[in-house]
């Protein structure tokens, strides 16, 4: 069974299968939203016409979908047979009729607008069928359909004519009309094709541009941040560019497509679609939002079998063309319970539901589609005698109806038929002023002129409707269309009301185009609150997106932010990073305040080393005190009384400059550090290499070097002091002139905190420094180990062997580690160093003369040396 075009009946009986074998059937409606009729025994309709005629001074034709005819045919073949029956669009298509019979009727009431003349109109229904599509034009244009381009039966022919035509039948019976300039002003949704090709100078389109349809769609996506969204597209050219606008413009605001289903037409989809009756079942699954774009003035399949499979919990997003036309259900659910739709804004007709409910045969009974509507929703019968209804039910009208078999509210497309009625006839009253053709009251005369006399008019007309939408045909000064967002409230089912929840308009700024009452909608079945649509769950502050490969930019991963980087919302693709005086907090959320630290007197790790810093410069002067008081016995005066009080005081200046590296640094103290430390530190190795000199020397001069002795006696190696102090003491003046220490900041080592420490300016500088320091040190341990054999009472070698093996270890070992740590901890390490290398000094060279000067008196005594020692003589004594 396929669908053709046709109006031959048949005297036969027989049966009609569509979708489902259903035999016998009359006019029924309940298992698919089409009134298929079979008018077997109504012999009254057989005779009538299907076109409806209503004269008037000057004629507007319309042409509308309103049945076609089904044939018995062989699917391979698509040849027609004659056996045929009537199937009837769906009953909301005879609203466009109504809709084009109330403007005319409107406009002849109307005193000013087309004075004294009265509007007739003739209305043929447009098949859609390839072979009887011009069918009804040439009607329009020649007045019968019997012998083609030949004009004959009435004397006035229509003017203009009102259509839904689109892209694909404009390139027909647009073509035809155009041969003869006949004027076309379409009522179906604004086609930028047709405005473009410019193939047909004589059609005119009266509804407002709908690019905008994509935005505010997207933006209603964007307003419940719905990100992953299905397509359901119908074929056809609108379609085609409708799915280009909205990915795009999807694509831009980072929304991302499911999935495409392209849809075919009614006329297609009862072939091909015959075996694919499930079409959403498996992509519905996948996304909870989905968008249906209609571009059709017939019914499809698509909502049948949406409803069929009941595939509820899904929000469904669409245009003004959709309609709720199941019928027949069997259960309360509903598919489309809180679907969105957006309807074109326009002000309401007032007038047009009162001219729906006194609409009835008896008012119009030429028209031969309200009579079979009447015979089939009001129980009536034909009568025997004169064909005319009976036994209806009293007082009915379309108004009884329930709203899935007649919708009494104007829809987008009869508000166009309304708008386009009006267009004419403001360009006729145009015309005819300037023509000055007004007939008289009394003598109306047949009124003949071209119909392509009307295009200037047409062009130009801009006018205001009796309900204040402004409408003009001129393309260049349509404006994007606004939208009244409506709400579909389905449940139970059958209850099919539109609620208003806010509006889209496009020609204000971006942030104020969409408006939304959220605490209004009621979401589909089995939704409870706001609905998500995403492909992945979003990514919460702290983390950051990361693609899947080979999925859409919707389909992600959640990576955590790196080390002190945050993001502080959802769904963000970079980390930022934290200002170096600021870090981030666990969450890595937010940057929080970094707190200024330094290595201070008051934490524990400032207060131990306060605290041994000085113990130590007490215990180093309570040795120099012990030194003074037996600064007359042996054991002191035999190690070189003055040197050994320059070491003592050295070390004591070595324990106290630690104090510098303690404490909140400033310019003088970062000054202070390098130098106080180096100087200190080279008196005090500089110190101990004049005593391992002197101790070396002493023990090697024999009687016979008299000027080495005399070298020795008038204390020459007590200058190694000031010279190799005065070698540092220009290091250091090199250092401060060029690139001396300076006040810094450590933002990374420790976390949460910026470290106030110095600089050391000149890294050079600093080890050239150290460097001398060691060498000093160095040669220290070098001589004083030659010295290592001599006698044990007088020989200090020993110690001050040992003593500069602690030195060079401690800093031989603070090297690396310097280097590794940072911070606090870097400075805290450089002050150990300075005090475990004085304390090593310390305890390596006084610590035994202490004990014999404590605890062992008796051998600090002269007899004591000189009974233990084959060495001791006068000159001897003299010398030390």
């Amino acid at each position: 069974m396929v669908p053709l075009g046709g109006e031959n009946d048949t005297q036969n009986n027989f049966q009609l299968v569509f979708f489902t074998f259903a035999p016998d059937l009359r006019c029924r409606i309940q298992e698919h939203p089409l009134l298929v009729c079979n008018f077997e025994n109504e012999h009254c309709l057989r005779g009538r016409s299907t076109s409806v005629y209503r004269d008037g001074d000057v004629v507007i034709g319309g042409l509308f979908s309103l049945f076609f005819y089904l044939y018995y045919a062989d699917i391979i073949t698509l040849q027609p047979l004659e056996e045929s029956v009537m199937a009837l669009h769906i009953p909301n298509s005879y609203q466009n009729v109504l809709a084009f019979i109330f403007a005319i009727e409107e406009i002849n009431k109307n005193p000013h607008l087309l004075p004294n003349i009265s509007l007739g109109y003739e209305i043929h229904n447009f098949i859609f069928s390839h072979w009887r599509m011009l069918e009804s034009s040439l009607t329009l244009l020649a007045g019968q359909k019997e012998i083609p381009n030949y004009s004959c039966g009435r004397e006035r022919k229509s003017v203009a004519v009102v259509s839904g035509t689109s892209w694909a039948v404009s390139a027909q019976i647009g073509t035809l009309l155009e041969l003869y300039k006949f004027p076309q002003v379409t009522f179906g949704s604004f086609d930028p094709m047709l405005r473009n090709s410019g193939q047909f100078p004589s059609l005119y389109q009266v509804a407002p541009k709908d690019t905008s349809l994509p935005l505010a769609m997207v933006s209603l996506m964007l307003h419940f941040s719905w990100t992953w969204v299905g397509l359901l597209i119908m074929e056809g050219q609108k379609g085609l560019k409708f799915l280009s606008d909205v990915t795009g413009e999807m694509d831009r605001n980072k929304i991302c497509v499911a999935f495409v289903k392209m849809v075919s037409t009614v006329l297609v989809s009862y072939v091909t679609l015959s075996n694919e009756r499930i079409i959403l079942t498996k992509e519905a699954s996948q996304v909870n939002v989905i968008i249906i774009y209609y571009d059709t003035d017939i019914i499809n399949d698509v909502n049948y079998n949406i409803e069929q499979y009941l595939l509820t919990g899904n929000v469904w997003v669409t245009n003004s063309q959709w309609h709720a036309d199941m019928t027949g259900k069997k259960f309360i659910l509903s598919s489309f319970h809180g679907t969105f739709i957006f309807l074109n804004h326009r002000e309401k007709i007032s007038g047009f539901k009162t001219f729906v409910q006194e609409a009835n045969p008896s008012k119009y009974p030429e028209d031969l589609y309200l009579t079979v509507f009447w015979l089939e929703n009001f129980h009536c019968s034909f009568s025997v005698y004169d064909c005319s209804l009976k036994d209806c039910t009293p007082n009915a009208s379309l108004a009884w109806l329930p709203v899935n078999q007649f919708y009494t509210a104007m829809t987008d497309w009869s508000h166009n038929i309304y708008n386009a009625v009006y267009a004419v006839a403001h360009a006729l009253h145009e015309m005819f002023l300037q023509q000055a053709q007004w007939p008289p009251m009394e003598n109306k005369e047949v009124m003949l002129f071209a119909s392509s006399q009307l295009h200037p008019f047409l062009k130009n007309i801009q006018f205001n409707n009796p309900a204040g939408d402004q409408v003009t045909l001129d393309d260049r000064k349509k404006l994007d269309a606004e939208y009244d967002i409506l709400n579909f409230w389905n449940f139970p089912e059958g209850l099919r009301l539109k609620v208003k929840l806010g509006t889209f308009t496009p020609h204000v700024p971006r942030g104020q185009q969409f408006s939304l009452s959220d605490d209004m909608i009621e979401w589909a079945t089995g939704i409870t609150e706001t609905p998500c649509s995403v492909c992945t769950e979003s990514c919460h502050p702290g983390f950051r997106k990361s693609p899947q490969e080979g999925k859409p930019a919707c389909c992600f991963d959640c990576t955590p932010c790196p080390e002190n980087e945050i993001t502080n919302g959802t769904d963000m693709e970079q980390c930022v990073k934290c200002p170096d005086d600021q870090y981030a907090n666990i969450q890595q959320n937010h940057c929080l305040q970094k707190s200024v630290t330094f290595l201070a007197h008051g934490e524990p790790m400032g207060k131990m080393l306060v605290g041994t810093a000085l113990s130590l410069t007490l215990l180093t002067a309570a040795v120099l005190g012990l030194f003074v008081k037996h600064r007359g016995t042996p054991i002191v005066k035999a190690n070189n009384l003055a040197l050994s009080y320059t070491l003592l005081i050295s070390l004591t200046c070595c324990f106290l400059c630690s104090l510098l590296f303690i404490g909140r640094p400033n310019t003088a103290t970062c000054i202070l550090q390098q130098t106080t430390f180096a100087v200190v530190f080279t008196v005090a190795v500089s110190t101990v290499l004049a005593k391992t000199i002197t101790v070396v020397l002493a023990f090697k001069v024999t009687a016979a070097g008299r000027k080495m002795r005399q070298l020795l006696v008038s204390g020459a190696p007590n200058f190694i002091i000031p010279i190799c102090s005065l070698i540092q003491l220009t290091l250091c003046g090199i250092w401060m002139g060029t690139n001396p220490p300076y006040i810094d900041t450590d933002a990374h080592s420790e976390h949460g905190h910026i470290i106030i420490m110095c600089n050391k300016g000149s890294l050079t500088a600093f080890y050239c420094v150290l460097g001398y320091l060691g060498s000093l040190a160095l040669l220290s341990f070098t001589v004083a180990f030659l010295a290592r054999n001599l006698p044990d009472i007088f020989n200090e070698a020993k110690f001050l062997t040992f003593s500069m093996l602690v030195f060079c270890s401690v800093w031989v070992t603070f090297l690396p580690v310097y280097h590794s740590t940072k911070g606090k901890v870097m400075v805290a390490m450089e002050v150990c160093s300075i005090l475990a290398s004085g304390a090593g000094l310390l305890a390596c060279i006084f610590a035994p003369k202490c004990y014999i000067i404590l605890l062992s008196p008796e051998r600090n005594s002269v007899y004591s040396f000189r009974h233990k020692t084959h060495f001791g003589s006068k000159s001897t004594e003299r010398i030390f």
